[in-house]
């Protein structure tokens, strides 16, 4: 969506009786927040004349947020005798996010050390700042004012959220992923969960740096992708998943190609023959839903050297595992489980989800005979993502799925330990070290 289509959709909540923020926190509000009431009549008179501006609509996103300064200029001038340079940069910043932006949640989405902001409610806002939750200060006057950003960053995205749609899950023009759920579904005031989009991602090296990763295994994982091993990356919430996947992609041949499917595009590959697939959910008569299972049965036409599944959670497992069976070696996915063990446990009920009538073993065979090996990620108290195993699966012995751990953590009353080699070899993955070093 254009910026002009954003400020034509901008609606104003009355700001004559805000909620005393001040009764919300327990220190009183920064000096730096705008007088919203001034914010809002500043808002109203420039998104008028805007509005006004013959050819507005032919404006490039560049030359609107021109003309947008511009007359928040002009509409400051007549008040700035009464208000000094600080506070008339905030109002300006203030009223840029009202009209350009995502209102009070644009100053949070430019922050670069926010990973996630959680809206519980108009009066409660928390933010995941370097693996830490915090309340903030800052916030919507009411529940209207919610209400309507919730519309607007619904609207970016082609989808609708409403009292017969209360659930909503889209992407925001960043790409950071928006998770939307509605009164009276939710009890306490809508809820609001943002997971933000990073262009950055991190290297096998910056994860050895932090200590996610021991250089030996980050060699391994190389050595792994590299080799077209099947890799499972396995952890709970916000443990890192999508971060680790991007590094393991990394290491794949730049003339392969490759498919991913995600439920919402997160990945950056920079491949040169690459097609990203993205599902979509039914419409608001209940059709058009695209699932990642189509998507998966559909990219096996496609004549890709890998797939790449962002998150697999439903019977598209069994899809997955044929194409890892059946000629795609070296694809990548990533499920929520907090051990190896509970990983395969999990992709047997998703492929049972399927409702193909096959017996346990025969799953197991093809668990077994598809996926490699199996990267364990754990948050830790203090907000670390770590590796916590490397997992190998050996194969069906009687009816179990063997496995060996090649890299552990030992787990103490003080936490983790570093990641360490167990002593088992691989049986698969043949160690090279030179060639690792060159990517390190």
């Amino acid at each position: 969506m254009s910026l002009a289509a954003r400020v034509d959709q901008v609606d104003v909540v009355d700001g004559a009786n805000p909620a005393p923020m001040q009764e919300l926190v327990e220190s009183p509000p920064p000096s730096d927040l705008p007088d919203r009431e001034t914010v809002q009549r500043i808002v109203d008179r420039v998104r008028d004349t805007v509005q006004d501006t013959p050819g507005r609509s032919q404006l490039s996103d560049a030359k609107l947020r021109s003309l947008v300064e511009q007359q928040t200029t002009a509409a400051l001038a007549a008040e700035a005798a009464n208000l000094d340079r600080a506070t008339v940069t905030v109002i300006r910043r203030s009223v840029a996010d009202e009209l350009l932006g995502f209102g009070p949640l644009q100053t949070l989405l430019d922050d670069e050390a926010i990973s996630e902001i959680m809206i519980n409610g108009y009066d409660g806002v928390f933010v995941e700042r370097s693996g830490r939750i915090e309340r903030i200060e800052s916030g919507f006057d009411s529940a209207e004012q919610l209400q309507l950003v919730i519309e607007r960053m619904v609207r970016t995205s082609g989808r609708r959220v409403d009292q017969s749609s209360p659930m909503v899950d889209a992407r925001l023009p960043d790409g950071s992923r928006l998770n939307v759920v509605l009164p009276p579904l939710a009890v306490d005031g809508a809820s609001v969960t943002i997971r933000k989009f990073t262009a950055r991602h991190l290297s096998s090296s910056e994860l050895v740096e932090r200590g996610s990763l021991s250089l030996e295994a980050a060699r391994f994982l190389e050595s792994a992708v590299a080799q077209r091993m099947n890799v499972l990356v396995s952890g709970g919430t916000g443990t890192g998943k999508t971060t680790m996947l991007n590094v393991l992609s990394s290491h794949i041949d730049r003339r392969e190609r490759v498919v991913t499917i995600e439920d919402a595009v997160e990945l950056t590959l920079h491949l040169t023959n690459l097609i990203r697939l993205e599902a979509r959910p039914a419409n608001t008569e209940g059709a058009g839903a695209v699932t990642i299972r189509d998507l998966v049965r559909n990219s096996l036409r496609m004549r890709p050297d890998r797939i790449v599944v962002g998150e697999v959670r439903g019977a598209e497992a069994l899809d997955m595992l044929q194409a890892m069976n059946t000629g795609h070696d070296g694809s990548l996915s990533t499920l929520h489980a907090n051990s190896p063990r509970d990983a395969l446990r999990r992709l047997e009920t998703m492929v049972l989800f399927g409702g193909i009538d096959l017996p346990l073993r025969a799953i197991r065979e093809q668990i077994g005979s598809a996926i490699n090996l199996i990267v364990q990620l754990t948050r830790t108290k203090d907000g670390r993502r770590i590796v916590t195993s490397i997992t190998e699966v050996v194969g069906l012995e009687g009816d179990v799925i063997s496995t060996a751990d090649i890299y552990t953590r030992i787990q103490g009353p003080d936490g983790y330990g570093p990641l360490t080699t167990t002593g088992v070899t691989s049986r698969l993955v043949t160690m090279g070290l030179d060639d690792s070093e060159a990517h390190l």
